[in-house]
């Protein structure tokens, strides 16, 4: 009878270990079970189409050529442009910089959210994306399931909402898109004549109709992994947070791959940024004499945190191994911007192209980095302007002066507006378009503002801009048992207070209620999400994950 009582035991002990360290074994064996469903074969050389050179126009007498460069989770302080050197204050971005030293800065560029699937269905249609329902960032199933266990074994100090019922019963991710009825750009480019090209991130949809294919791309390169190099690569230096759910999600399901027109998966040719910058040259050397439209929308600097060991080691100066990785993964993406525009130079090129340049939202607190978003408060998943408020430029030296710097509001709805209008394409008539052309306001054609007023909603976190004023609200969950859920509300008069840091909701409750008739106005236009909020979260405005809470700490829930 002892012996089965110790099989009971030990067996009971196995269970309570494998509960324990349940996260660990989901960690190691997810990328496992991924390579087996979907095997990763060597890289594929990709052969992009070039249009005979037979009859061609010149450059300078057809309409230009259009590159559009999309980073992801850059912070505003994340190039040198606008604070003389970011990371530790050493690192520069010459090429990024250049941009808008030959072209227009925007000194008050808006992201179209804080997150970013929306803001791509935005950037892309020209709409803001609660118009037809994409409200929410498509999410990983086993994404809530890792939040709860983590949640269970060290309780937060601040509830955290999290429905993994709702989560489990959501479709994979790949089914959680764009709707193919949406009009991309590159739709109404291609009508234009225009050869179209997607290379890097999408995440608008991975199943048939919703692909870049499907969306008027000719061609896509497509991001099929979340690594910048594999885990294990002799020649990546990772950087990771343990303790962030976020983090460990990432890597959770993170592989090395990509995707060219929907074919098999293949691994990449080197570090990803390097790899989508070379590719994205060969386009242009393939297409010299059409047209062109090339949606580049790079990873970087998106975590996980990897960089070359090469890039690393010019940053030996920075003693924070994490800050170094990161100014080494931006260093990157600034070779990479240099690249394409020295491929335009030699192409001839140059002159006759437009190319806009931003990112999806604000840097990250769950990387543990405090200064990626200065001078502003907040985060990404936040609409405080840490979270909104990017990085944002254009050159177009045959229409935009150099040095051009315009300092009124714009907005990525504003993007698929201003690239039709340089191509002289016809955007939609039958449908709701929110953006305007900014070329006008750009080369002083236009006068006035080309907003009065701006909007960002993601579920119960929604957000006005108007003629200065800016209103964020969102709802609390109850802190207590038999508590109520409560609104929180900010009001910044961003006019004289552009780092938000004086909330005037209680000093002016006037003004706070004609933003909220406004907010109110603008919600009754939006559609129902395609899917439904899976998660509530707080987010710590002037803290990094890692930090911890302490009484008095301002924070804001973010519903996904």
């Amino acid at each position: 009878m002892w012996r089965w009582s110790l099989m009971l035991l030990a067996l009971i002990s196995l269970a309570g270990a494998a509960w324990q360290y349940r996260i660990e074994m989901v960690v190691k064996v997810t990328p496992f079970v991924r390579g087996v469903l979907s095997p990763i074969a060597e890289n594929q050389p990709i052969v992009w189409p070039q249009e005979p050179t037979v009859g061609q126009a010149a450059p300078d007498s057809r309409p230009p050529n259009i590159i559009l460069i999309l980073t992801d989770d850059m912070g505003f302080n994340d190039i040198s442009l606008y604070n003389g050197g970011a990371a530790d204050g050493s690192l520069k971005t010459p090429s990024i910089d250049a941009l808008a030293q030959q072209g227009v800065s925007f000194s008050h560029g808006y992201a179209a959210n804080a997150v970013c699937a929306p803001t791509r269905a935005t950037l892309l249609t020209g709409r803001y994306s609660t118009r037809f329902g994409f409200e929410f960032t498509p999410i990983f199933k086993l994404g809530p399931t890792i939040f709860k266990w983590m949640n269970e074994l060290e309780p937060p100090t601040l509830p955290v909402e999290i429905n993994v019922a709702a989560a489990r019963a959501l479709p994979g991710i790949e089914a959680l898109g764009m709707p193919g009825e949406e009009i991309t750009i590159a739709e109404v480019l291609r009508d234009r004549g225009y050869y179209t090209a997607h290379i890097g991130k999408w995440h608008l949809g991975g199943m048939p109709g919703m692909r870049p294919e499907d969306q008027g791309f000719d061609d896509s390169l497509y991001m099929a992994g979340t690594l910048y190099l594999p885990e294990a690569h002799r020649d990546v230096v990772n950087a990771k947070r343990e303790k962030d759910p976020i983090e460990r999600m990432v890597w959770a399901t993170g592989r090395y791959a990509a995707q060219f027109n929907g074919g098999p998966l293949f691994q990449p040719e080197g570090y990803l940024t390097d790899y989508f910058s070379r590719e994205a040259v060969k386009v242009i050397e393939a297409n010299g004499h059409r047209p062109f439209f090339l949606y580049l929308a790079h990873w970087g600097i998106h975590n996980p945190l990897q960089a070359t060991r090469e890039d690393y080691a010019r940053f030996s100066h920075i003693e924070d191994h994490h800050l170094r990785v990161y100014a080494a993964m931006t260093h990157a993406l600034d070779r990479g911007v240099g690249m394409l525009t020295a491929a335009l130079e030699a192409q001839g090129l140059a002159d006759n192209t437009l190319i806009v340049f931003t990112s999806d939202n604000g840097g990250a607190d769950y990387i543990g980095l405090p200064d990626i978003n200065q001078p502003f408060r907040g985060w990404k998943l936040t609409h405080f302007e840490g979270g909104i408020h990017v990085p944002f430029m254009a050159k177009w030296p045959a229409r935009i002066p150099q040095g051009t710097r315009y300092a009124e509001p714009v907005h990525h709805i504003d993007v698929f507006h201003t690239l039709a209008a340089a191509a002289g394409a016809e955007i939609p008539g039958d449908r709701k378009l929110d953006g305007v052309n900014l070329l006008p306001y750009v080369t002083g054609e236009a006068g006035g503002r080309p907003h009065e007023t701006l909007f960002w909603r993601e579920g119960h976190q929604q957000t006005v801009w108007h003629q200065g004023w800016k209103l964020i609200r969102a709802e609390h969950p109850a802190q207590a048992p038999g508590d109520a859920a409560s609104e929180r509300v900010w009001l910044f008069h961003l006019a004289q207070d552009p780092t938000e840091q004086v909330n005037l909701a209680q000093d002016r409750p006037d003004k706070v209620q004609a933003l909220k008739a406004l907010l109110a106005a603008h919600n009754a236009e939006q559609a129902e999400p395609l899917w439904p909020s899976v998660i509530n979260a707080p987010i710590r405005v002037d803290k990094v994950g890692d930090q911890p809470y302490v009484e008095g700490d301002e924070y804001i829930y973010w519903p996904n």
